[in-house]
């Protein structure tokens, strides 16, 4: 029979494994997500558990690293899709393809040096639901990079009046 004390170290002794059983858990599920198919690459992110991960959100970005002018704004044509992963329910992000390159058109010293910089997918920011529970698994084609970026906000609201 644990004491008042043994009740307490084995409770913080749980506490402190959750994160360890978490990211286990995110590993473990990783087998339901199928290789790369020929010709594409698989990503995989694993989130770090968060108290209240509804506050988070990632951002997911697919390019290249091209070299370009560094004044004209870039980006690829192409489209990042959510679908599922069957017999599991799991969702996987795939790129199919990434399209051609398009950018402004803004006048540049032609003797300016070309410098590397990392072009992504057009169009709005892709976020998703924070899970540390489930790893984040991305296909996209061979020669592309996946980064990502953690949003948070805090439970902080605003009341809107009516008028």
């Amino acid at each position: 029979m644990l004491t008042g004390f043994g009740k307490y170290f084995v409770g913080m002794v749980l506490v402190c494994l959750l994160p360890v059983v978490q990211g286990g858990e995110a590993e473990q599920n990783l087998k339901a997500f199928p290789p790369a198919e020929p010709g594409m690459t698989r990503h995989v992110i694993f989130l770090e558990p968060q108290p209240d991960e509804s506050l988070f959100k990632v951002e997911l970005q697919v390019g290249k690293v091209v070299k370009t002018d560094s004044r004209n704004h870039f980006f690829f044509g192409g489209s990042l899709e959510a679908k599922n992963v069957d017999g599991w329910g799991f969702t996987k992000y795939v790129v199919a393809k990434l399209g051609p390159m398009g950018g402004t058109l803004i006048g540049v010293d032609p003797n300016e040096p070309l410098v590397d910089r990392f072009i992504t997918l057009g169009g709005e920011p892709q976020l998703i639901r924070y899970n540390s529970r489930l790893p984040v698994v991305v296909y996209v084609p061979e020669g592309a990079k996946v980064r990502y970026r953690i949003w948070r906000t805090d439970d902080k609201t605003t009341i809107v009046p009516a008028k």
